[in-house]
């Protein structure tokens, strides 16, 4: 039987797998790109904070420096918002099974910014996890471009991955020195601000054409996929570690593909499947060629900011997006 940690990783990555679902049902009762950043983070801010508020994290609030502040305000207004951004605008135009697994190589393409930046050794297992998900990208893209493949979409949900990667390297520091909860609402509000104020210049921020529905599918992505998502796997990674937690967390694209084809019939090609399977088999490769990987390098969003969310647990929210 799983453990009690194993349970709070998986319901995690199913948490972090509805957003992309969520984000389709918000399109059509109304919503904009720009209304559903917006609406997002504005929700997933204001609960951070009361769960610092009630959990007693606001000591390690009151205890950091400015620099740090500034710090996650900035990693969350520049870095996290311009993931998000790029997640929810490839899945205007893209299928949500297929951005799942576009954007699930980013554990990849970190390994290969560690390594070339002196954080990580080369390896074998790294290798063989780099060969692996770069296969599976090319049959992904191959069996979708065999169908109609949307080339901003693709290229949207690619960057998305790379701004992930990048946001997981330098959010490292401080994901050791700052508290979950704080950093995450932190991170937020400094989302919520840039996007809420981008979206209004750009004449993308609508609230008032969303349906009650649409409004409430954007609270999911706000509750469900943002908040719990992020709180069950902290609370999974302590119990569990980071490695077993990065092999779990599998189940999120895993959860965006079935979901996606119970809600809209989606489905992947054969040589899509096949890429899909090898994206994911990369990820306990990479997780055990680790010898001792650090809290700071599992996880997002999604927005991870995440997860999802996979490699930069440090980082509040996933691919995530």
């Amino acid at each position: 039987m799983p453990s009690a940690g194993a349970l709070l990783c998986l319901a995690s990555a199913v948490a972090f797998g509805a957003m992309g679902i969520f984000g389709k049902l918000a399109y059509d009762d109304g919503a904009t790109v720009g209304t559903l950043l917006s609406v997002r983070f504005l929700i997933a801010a204001a609960l951070f904070w009361v769960l610092v508020l009630c959990s007693g994290a606001a000591r390690h609030l009151r205890a950091l420096s400015r620099r740090d502040v500034c710090t996650a305000l900035a990693l969350g207004g520049a870095g996290y918002s311009a993931q998000a951004g790029a997640y929810f605008a490839a899945l205007d135009r893209l299928d949500a099974s297929l951005l799942s697994l576009l954007v699930y190589t980013f554990p990849a393409m970190v390994t290969v910014a560690a390594i070339a930046l002196g954080r990580e050794r080369a390896n074998l297992r790294a290798s063989a996890a780099l060969a692996l998900s770069s296969a599976g990208l090319v049959l992904v893209l191959a069996g979708a471009a065999s169908g109609s493949l949307d080339p901003v979409g693709t290229l949207l949900g690619l960057s998305a991955a790379v701004i992930y990667t990048t946001y997981i390297l330098t959010s490292a520091g401080i994901a050791g020195r700052v508290d979950p909860l704080v950093l995450s609402a932190l991170v937020c509000t400094g989302a919520a601000a840039t996007l809420t104020l981008g979206s209004a210049v750009r004449g993308d921020l609508h609230p008032e054409a969303l349906s009650p529905a649409g409004f409430g599918w954007l609270a999911g992505i706000a509750v469900v996929s943002t908040v719990i998502a992020v709180t069950l796997f902290f609370a999974g990674l302590r119990r569990v570690g980071p490695t077993t937690a990065s092999i779990l967390s599998m189940a999120e694209p895993v959860t965006t593909v079935g979901l996606a084809y119970l809600a809209f019939g989606e489905s992947l090609r054969p040589a899509q499947l096949a890429g899909g399977a090898l994206v994911l088999a990369a990820v306990p490769v990479l997780a055990t060629a680790r010898r001792r990987p650090r809290v700071s390098e599992l996880l997002a969003p999604q927005e991870r900011t995440h997860a999802p969310e996979l490699i930069g647990a440090g980082a509040p929210g996933r691919p995530g997006p």
